[in-house]
């Protein structure tokens, strides 16, 4: 069953899924991952979720193409509903996932052996898998690298190549989820430039991440707590709701951190902004006056 609307390409709809867990009297209990999610995601926007570790962030990602499948309500991508296993394999070729561990999505010894697993699988005539496999190397920046072993390279190549991986499916929809956890600054940055590039040609890019300066340039930022949507709203309006971010135990990024200080300080800054470089040249103009 199919029920699209307008520019929504992801709806979770009043979605809950619980986690079995089996009791020393051999009950059977559970604990909630998700609980009433409702949002929607529109083409081409670029989306953070946030939220203390074990707030269902992973869990939903997880709903977002049916590896989880909802224990009540419902989630379609372009109308078509994750619960029902006939749409599943479009779904998939709609939504591609790239995970935090990038050693943990390698499945072959060169690296455009590795990109071409997907296709493969989908059946895609060889001729156009060779062909997507050089688009996505490229769309990544490792085309360079198609004939080497990707368990040689740095993190935050090994998670290049594993978007590619993703791209060569041709996915309407990328989910980064916890993508850059286990990435050195160097290698966060350079999946984020990835991201942000391929987002502005067009894809849809679900971020899952627990370092707020990456949502800075996020369109939206959904912040979860205990399994529940709590908020959502752009970067700016959810730095600013200090009460909120103490509620759920977050962290505004450092260039809010900093424009705090200098208020504080006397400053005449914007408490709340969240652009560093709009933050550097008020204070080049705040210098300019003493």
């Amino acid at each position: 069953m199919k029920d699209s609307t307008n520019n929504t390409v992801i709806k979770y709809d009043n979605v809950s899924y619980y986690y079995k867990t089996y009791n020393d009297d051999g009950s059977v209990g559970r604990v909630v991952g998700v609980e009433n999610a409702t949002l929607e995601i529109e083409k081409g926007s670029f989306v953070a979720l946030v939220g203390h570790n074990g707030c269902g962030k992973s869990t939903l990602a997880k709903l977002t193409n049916g590896l989880l499948v909802p224990s009540k309500g419902a989630v379609t991508v372009n109308g078509l509903d994750t619960s029902e296993k006939e749409n599943i394999f479009e779904i998939r070729k709609n939504v591609g996932m790239v995970f935090q561990n990038p050693d943990n999505q390698m499945v072959a010894s060169i690296v455009e052996e590795d990109v071409a697993f997907g296709p493969e699988n989908l059946g895609v005539p060889q001729p156009e898998i060779v062909e997507r496999v050089q688009t996505a190397l490229q769309q990544v920046g490792m085309e360079a690298f198609a004939k080497n072993s990707p368990h040689k390279m740095s993190g935050g190549q090994k998670q290049r190549i594993a978007i590619a991986g993703a791209l060569a499916i041709k996915p309407q929809v990328l989910v980064l989820d916890e993508s850059t956890a286990m990435l050195d600054p160097q290698g966060r940055k350079e999946v984020l430039e990835v991201a942000h590039r391929l987002n502005k040609e067009g894809m849809t890019v679900l971020l899952i991440t627990h370092f707020m300066e990456e949502v800075l340039d996020c369109n939206k930022v959904v912040v979860m707590s205990n399994g529940h949507i709590v908020a959502t709203g752009t970067p700016m309006e959810i730095f600013s709701n200090r009460s909120l971010l103490d509620e759920v135990g977050l962290q505004p990024p450092r260039t809010v951190k900093l424009a705090r200080m200098l208020k504080e300080s006397g400053l005449d800054v914007d408490e709340n902004c969240t652009d560093a470089t709009e933050l550097g040249g008020r204070v080049c103009q705040l210098l300019r006056k003493i």
